[in-house]
């Protein structure tokens, strides 16, 4: 009987496959699995299989409405994810292949590798257990030797079953808070008509809560004016500085701002300036030796929150990277861990891959290996290791594979991970720090104090690692008067006050959160904890997991919940109304992260088998009922909240216009009455306003265009806001505007275009075009005082298809004829997004698309014909120009047409032409002779480099070059990837 093993990805397979071959013999490749006498190797693609509802349960008809709310399903179905359902089908074939007895899983180590399999073998085996053993692969590293050691030390199915119930817990508790509290939410704010989507999740709601409580602090906070006294001091040696302080002052529990050093009266702090001028005083002072250790070693979340910091990467891009540097390379150790020690059986390791780098081509980290392992540096530390703190994964650290062919961003992470891993066996830095403290006897008859301190690096012990970068490693190295040397005072030496500068400064608010901060406040469960020790005390009760933070954030952008602004994560208006719902409805389950994190502490006893799974079920199920049942009981007429005062007064009466949960509206002159009847939607289209977009829309009547609106069926889509003045409501209303201007050329209103600037040349008269309304419009298109009756047709939209077309890209078609390649158009009939080149089509005499030429272009079906015609009639000049989408331009239609009256040729097929290429002299002592075709060529010298075992033994995609094959590659290694393309210089056509 033969054993299956199932990988989470190819690349693991094939992994697997070589670190097998020396000790299970030769492995036969098939389309979708490796096979050999003991062993069936294949891999998923990621999940494949996914849970649903059973049918009973399943609430596709009104799932928008109360109505089939709560779903809490007595069990979960499965079902295939359909992108990969061909996958999932060759996988299950092989688990049932009666010749294969046990299947072993060898999905990523971790709760989400583990409930790839399991639901992969339920689903193989009809809704329940396939029925064969199962044994566990725990992969840390993946190196041939770790991978070779793991297939030794095999987990039992009975040991990963606290880890299975979390995996599957997890996933049933996201499903059924997700589907549940996204339906009640979006129903409750689509009461009153529309489609406004409201996703929340359990962890995704929690986390935007943080980032929305920091945002209300800094709109709340009143900046406060404080001065500081900053003076310099002549003594016999030179001049130091000090800063004013109070040494009686103590700490204000009601007031964190109130610090020793700030004065809150102007007055008081010029006076004492003033008192202080040219006198002298007397010094003393306090020196210390201190120590600083070096940062423990990384978790995913502190190399996300370093590379965010120091290279600005997003926490998705370091996941990306570390991913790629751990199965790719092979250099860097598992990264989706949550540990920052190693296990403590793990020092002879360690001083082999201190070896490796003392050894490798790094000469900005070598020498700091060497070193290393020359002052027995590397020794047992609990710091470092200790088993109590290892859980499923350790730390990240660099493995015995030394990286080659690294991009610039791999570097920069390997780096980051090499240099933190020879740093924390490294002696502390040592520095001295000296406390100087200056009283200085005023002409107001007080004695006034100043502090200084110098804080000297004596031995740099790990920072020397960092070099000139040491200096951002230096805790408190700060301008002023910290991180410098300090000059002498003699003992009773006087010094005079030789100058005193007054700052005036003013407090600030708490910054807004970058990815590393929010990173932090997320591993912290909301709260920003700066201090390792305590963040690690807090490790097992964060937001997430390290594998899943990035997505979390990902998801919060894609849901346009937060914007990106520089390295800023700023809440939309859209975040600001999810909060103030589920406050007011009382629904604390899903805004607070101390819960969340709570829940996610309950899964990890889940993992150690101190809770069971039905207990943690049953508590899900009960949160989810009472969440459906607040938004479902909810009777007044709006929730309460902190809601803002417009500027702009009502366009129908001039009263104040306030905004409430679901509208803006109008207040009356007093903002106190109902007003004159006049409001608008916060949320038209499902698209919340913010009330700066709503201030522009009261003062211009018009703002736009817009992405980010959804119809009632939930397709997005872009438009202008117009407000518009009804007669019959005798109030103003607001409208979607798509395009379809039948103002003013229809109405004959003359336009006005005076201190416009014009984006360039009509390309039908040369006449100047603008903006005007939903289009770009001649000049001489709609009648103006100049010319009453238009003489031009140019007219093309400012969104097309759902793509705004920005001015710089119109002043560039109307320039050069062509705009940029634009990704944003929306088909009208398959509501695809595809990209297409906006082009002037003179023979058409109007904007047509012109599509990026497609390495394979699909075959024109039907379906596909129809689809491109909606779309082009769709795209024209006139009055529809926004909805635009037109015909292939005058020469492609020309093309098309005659190749309808006449088939082409076909074209001889040049393989033969090719099958005579005439290998060099020194090609032709590895292959022959003989004319080949370029892949006979390249199959060849393969088997001549198998043959006389030429690959590099650490790294298989190299190939090390004898006598023969260096006369062909000119240098004596080359990787796998370079060898086509040095072939093209040996090979020549025949005569």
């Amino acid at each position: 009987m033969k054993t299956l093993v199932i990988a989470e990805k190819p690349s693991v397979a094939q992994d697997i496959v070589r670190a097998l071959t020396p000790v299970a013999g030769k492995f036969e490749k098939h389309d979708e699995h490796f096979e050999n006498d003991r062993y069936v190797v294949t891999s998923a693609v990621g999940h494949l299989v996914e849970i649903e509802a059973p049918e009973a349960y399943d609430v596709k008809r009104g799932k928008w409405s109360f109505a089939h709310l709560p779903v809490i399903p007595p069990h979960f179905d499965l079902k295939p994810v359909e992108k990969t359902k061909s996958r999932l089908n060759a996988v299950v074939r092989l688990a049932r292949r009666k010749d294969v007895g046990a299947l072993i899983n060898a999905c990523d180590a971790g709760r989400e590798g583990e409930l790839i399999f399991r639901l992969i073998e339920q689903y193989a085996g009809g809704g329940k257990p396939l029925g064969k053993p199962v044994q566990r692969l725990w992969l840390q590293s993946m190196t041939p030797q770790a991978i070779r050691e793991g297939f030794e030390q095999l987990r039992s199915d009975t040991q990963m079953r606290g880890l299975a119930d979390a995996a599957r817990s997890r996933s049933e508790a996201d499903w059924l808070v997700g589907i549940n509290g996204t339906r009640a939410m979006t129903a409750f704010n689509s009461r009153d008509g529309g489609f406004f989507l409201t996703t929340v999740g359990r962890v995704q709601t929690p986390t935007l809560a943080v980032v929305v409580e920091r945002e209300e602090q800094i709109r709340k906070f009143v900046s406060r004016p404080y001065w500081e006294l900053h003076a310099s001091f002549a003594a016999q040696a030179g001049s130091y500085p000090g800063r004013w302080f109070d040494p009686a002052w103590k700490k204000d529990p009601d007031d964190a701002e109130r610090r020793a050093d700030r004065l809150w009266d102007e007055a008081r702090a010029r006076a004492i300036a003033a008192a202080v001028q040219g006198r002298t005083g007397s010094v003393s002072e306090e020196s210390r030796a201190t120590t600083q250790a070096s940062p423990g070693l990384f978790d995913l979340t502190s190399l996300q929150r370093e590379a965010n910091g120091k290279f600005g990467f997003s926490a998705k891009t370091t996941l990306a990277l570390a991913q790629s540097l751990y199965e790719r390379h092979k250099a860097l150790t598992y990264p989706r861990t949550d540990s920052r020690h190693l296990p403590e059986d793990y020092l002879g390791v360690v001083k082999q891959t201190f070896g490796m780098l003392a050894d490798s081509e790094m000469k900005h980290l070598a020498p700091h290996a060497l070193t290393a392992l020359n002052q027995g540096y590397v020794k047992p530390s609990k710091r470092i290791f200790d088993n109590a703190k290892v859980s499923d994964h350790f730390a990240i650290i660099p493995t015995l594979q030394a990286p080659h062919g690294l991009s610039e961003a791999e570097q920069k992470l390997y780096d980051l991970v090499a240099r933190r891993f020879l740093a924390v066996f490294f002696p502390s830095a040592e520095y001295q720090v000296t406390t100087r403290t200056t009283v200085v006897d005023g002409s107001d008859g007080e004695h006034h104090h100043f502090r200084t301190e110098g804080k000297v690096l004596v031995k740099p012990g790990w920072l020397a690692i960092y070099g000139k970068e040491a200096a951002a490693e230096v805790a408190d190295a700060k301008d002023g008067d910290k991180g410098q040397n300090l000059v002498a005072v003699a003992p009773g030496e006087r010094v005079r006050t030789e100058a005193v500068d007054v700052k005036a400064l003013k407090t600030r608010p708490p910054a807004r959160y970058s990815e590393a901060t929010l990173l932090g406040a997320m591993e912290g469960a909301g709260k920003l904890i700066d201090d390792d020790e305590l963040r690690e005390a807090m490790q097992e009760k964060g937001l997430g997991t390290p594998a899943t933070r990035a997505a979390i954030i990902e998801g919060l952008i894609n849901e346009k919940y937060i914007l990106r602004e520089g390295r800023e994560r700023i809440p939309a208006a859209k975040a600001f109304q999810l909060m103030t719902l589920l406050r007011g409805l009382g629904v604390e389950e899903l805004s607070r992260p101390e819960l969340t994190g709570e829940w996610e502490y309950k899964l990890a006893q889940m993992e150690h088998g101190r809770l069971s799974r039905e207990a943690f079920m049953r508590e899900i199920a009960e949160m989810t009922e009472r969440i459906v049942r607040k938004a479902k009981e909810y009777d007044r007429d709006t929730v309460p909240g902190d809601y803002a005062t417009l500027a702009t007064p009502c366009p129908n009466c001039g009263g104040i216009v306030k905004e409430n949960y679901r509208r803006y509206a109008c207040t009356g002159a007093d903002g106190q009455g109902a007003g004159c009847g006049f409001s608008i939607p916060k949320t038209p289209g499902g698209r919340t306003f913010d009330v700066a977009e709503v201030e522009q829309l009261l003062r211009d009547k018009r703002i736009g265009p817009l992405e980010g609106f959804r119809s009632k069926a939930g397709w997005p889509f872009t438009a202008e806001i117009v407000l518009k003045h009804s007669e019959e409501e005798r109030n103003w209303k607001l409208e979607f505007d798509f395009g379809d201007d039948r103002g003013a050329d229809d109405t004959g209103e003359l336009v006005d275009f005076t201190g416009q600037e014009p984006l360039g040349p009509c390309p039908k008269c040369g006449a100047p075009v603008y903006e005007h309304g939903a289009n770009y419009v001649c000049e001489k298109s709609v009648p103006t005082a100049a010319q009453p009756t238009p003489s031009c047709d140019f007219k093309t939209g400012r969104v097309i298809l759902q793509q705004p077309v920005e001015r710089a890209q119109m002043q560039k078609l109307l320039a050069t004829g062509k705009t940029d390649l634009l990704d944003k158009f929306i088909s009208m009939r398959t509501r695809r997004a595809f990209k297409a080149h906006l082009v002037w089509d003179a023979q058409a005499g109007k904007v047509n698309f012109e599509f990026a030429p497609s390495k394979f272009p699909p075959r024109a079906t039907a379906a596909t014909k129809s689809a491109a015609t909606s779309d082009r009639t769709a795209l024209g000049s006139g009055a529809k120009a926004s909805k635009t989408a037109v015909a292939k331009p005058a020469a492609a239609r020309k093309t098309a047409a005659s190749a309808k009256k006449a088939p082409a040729a076909r074209k001889p097929r040049a393989a033969s032409a090719a099958a005579g290429l005439v290998p060099s002299a020194a090609l032709a002592a590895v292959i022959g002779a003989e004319a080949v075709a370029r892949p006979q060529a390249v199959k060849k010298l393969w088997d001549y480099i198998k043959a006389n075992g030429l690959q590099d033994a650490a790294d298989k995609r190299r190939i090390n070059a004898d006598a023969k094959l260096q006369a062909v590659f000119g240098k004596p290694q080359v990787t796998m990837f370079e060898i086509a393309g040095l072939l093209g210089a040996h090979l020549a056509p025949g005569a």
